[in-house]
């Protein structure tokens, strides 16, 4: 089965071109979704666009944008014109400038995206432009239309592919310098060492299994409960909540050799 793309395209650095395709690197196919439905019969509900003034619903063919300059006064635009305000970068990622690879902020890091070559004769330009921006440890700075909106990107270099970050626009990225002003800088040096024993006690290798969801495997699992009772049962009764201890003020030191002492416990005990 061929793979679908969401965006097909051209890669572009000043005479070298390339055609390329794209696809999102994370997906949310996966989780429970839920239909809206009417209880006491239990038919979907459908939901419709309804005039604000009549009342009535609107027909698909009528519905269209507008930007509003004064009140329910709006400036109407379709699809065609939006589409004659199209920019290049609706199907070129023209690579702008580069920049240094640890010099971009992680906040700015949007959404990750899949670039590969899409035609056989385009591989070489593909990998050229790849493995020079590997050995200069570089990434590609450029503007790509994205949702009808020119997002700045970014091009990494990855194994044998590309991957393209989304940014996130200046205004929505907010500075740690005001929240992190009062953290005082330095931890109280006898304290450190501790917590150094714990990390190396608790350390690992990564897995996707540190990143999954209890809450949807426990959806699944009810769901399939349900299906098996075609009626709905009655929900367990909670147990009774545990009475609160007396303060939650601790000892940070006590804290971490209780965790030290518990850890190396856990592990004897495996």
């Amino acid at each position: 089965m061929a793979p679908s793309y969401y965006w097909k395209g051209y890669l572009k650095l000043s005479l070298v071109t390339c055609p390329v395709a794209m696809t999102p690197a994370t997906s949310e196919s996966e989780k429970v979704r839920f239909h809206t439905l009417n209880k006491a019969t239990g038919n979907r509900v459908v939901s419709q666009y309804v005039d604000s003034v009549t009342g009535k619903p609107v027909k698909d063919g009528n519905e269209a944008k507008g930007y509003a300059r004064g009140d329910n006064d709006y400036v109407i635009l379709t699809d065609d014109d939006l589409d004659r305000v199209a920019l290049d970068t609706v199907k070129t990622i023209d690579i702008e400038k580069f920049v240094p690879a640890d010099s971009i902020e992680w906040t700015y890091l949007e959404k990750p995206h899949y670039l590969m070559p899409n035609d056989p004769v385009g591989h070489e330009a593909f990998a050229v432009i790849r493995d020079a921006m590997k050995a200069d440890k570089v990434f590609g700075v450029s503007k790509l239309v994205m949702g009808r909106r020119e997002r700045a990107v970014i091009l990494e270099p990855r194994d044998e592919g590309i991957v393209l970050w989304s940014l996130r626009f200046g205004d929505e990225v907010r500075s740690e310098d005001s929240y992190f002003e009062d953290i005082n800088e330095e931890a109280d040096p006898d304290l450190v060492p501790l917590v150094q024993k714990l990390i190396k006690q608790k350390s690992g290798h990564w897995s996707a299994e540190m990143a999954s969801d209890p809450i949807q495997d426990a959806l699944l699992k009810l769901i399939e409960e349900k299906k098996k009772l075609l009626k709905p049962k009655k929900a367990a009764k909670g147990k009774k909540d545990q009475a609160a201890p007396d303060s939650n003020v601790v000892n940070i030191m006590d804290a971490l050799r209780k965790s030290l002492e518990a850890d190396l416990k856990n592990r004897k005990a495996g």
